[in-house]
């Protein structure tokens, strides 16, 4: 003879997985982060505080004509070796990391298609990249306060 699950029992577990649920996300909706801030966390932040500003200083210079499409795409190759070349161990900044190496990508992608001959349109690639960066930005104002916290200031990245 098969057990049955009485209709109690049922209720009971959904209970419980309900409450397992909730304390698991913090009865907030938003399931809880753990920040770290290790040394390859910081590394990370010195890295693409560079890399950004870089690339900042010679998009700025070629959009003025005083840097040709090369510079800019091996500005671009540079910063993205540097990015993928760290391991944050914090979420935030993992995440942070991945849209960082996608908006380089696309940055790369809109320089290319701007000094191609055939002018190909790069307000696409552009959109892609500035819509990365933002989504960056959201991700790093959120973790902001818990990461200070814990000694890494990710002010310089916002």
């Amino acid at each position: 003879m098969k057990p049955r699950i009485t209709a109690a029992a049922g209720l009971v577990c959904a209970v419980v997985i309900l409450g397992t649920f909730t304390l698991f996300v913090g009865g907030t909706g938003h399931a809880q982060i753990a920040h770290t801030c290790s040394a390859t966390d910081r590394q990370f932040i010195d890295t693409a505080q560079l890399n950004m500003a870089a690339l900042g200083s010679i998009a700025e210079d070629y959009l003025h004509g005083d840097a040709k499409a090369g510079e800019v795409l091996q500005t671009t190759q540079d910063s993205l070796r540097a990015i993928e070349g760290t391991g944050p161990s914090d979420p935030s900044l993992s995440k942070t990391r991945a849209i960082l190496a996608a908006m380089f990508t696309e940055y790369g992608k809109a320089i290319h298609a701007d000094a191609d001959k055939k002018h190909k349109d790069a307000g696409k690639y552009v959109y892609r990249a500035y819509g990365l960066a933002n989504f960056a930005h959201d991700v790093l104002a959120q973790a902001k306060g818990a990461l200070k916290q814990r000694g890494c200031d990710v002010t310089s990245l916002l």
